[in-house]
């Protein structure tokens, strides 16, 4: 039997779904119930591949940078829809100028980068 990658939410209404069946692949025990997800469930494609990436490279934002082939402001951007994704707050709504001139300073980031960052 094929299987699927379950979904978070509807594709109707888009409210979170719960699980309400569980079955054994050995002896096909099944437990039935409801169940809630873990939060990654619940986070888009885009922003799941993007929580695996960032944990792979450490948090390293150059390397994420490198990975997806995006700029160090969309790094940030997702990393906070993300945070926000899971249930947490990001505890700043705009980027911190000492951190953005922190990464020019260590390369992370390029001084367009820098630029378009400190505008916001």
């Amino acid at each position: 039997m094929k299987q699927y990658e379950v979904l978070g939410h509807c594709p109707i209404c888009y409210k979170r779904l719960l699980v309400t069946q569980l079955t054994c692949q050995g002896c096909k025990t099944q437990i039935n119930g409801q169940y809630t997800l873990n939060e990654f469930c619940y986070l888009d494609k885009e922003l799941l591949n993007f929580a695996i990436v960032f944990i792979k490279n450490r948090g390293n934002i150059k390397e994420v940078e490198r990975e997806l082939g995006i700029s160090y402001p969309t790094v940030r951007r997702m990393l906070d829809q993300t945070i926000q994704g899971l249930g947490f707050t990001t505890g700043q709504e705009t980027i911190d100028k000492q951190d953005i001139l922190s990464h020019l300073e260590r390369g992370d980031i390029t001084v367009e980068e820098a630029t378009e960052c400190l505008k916001r």
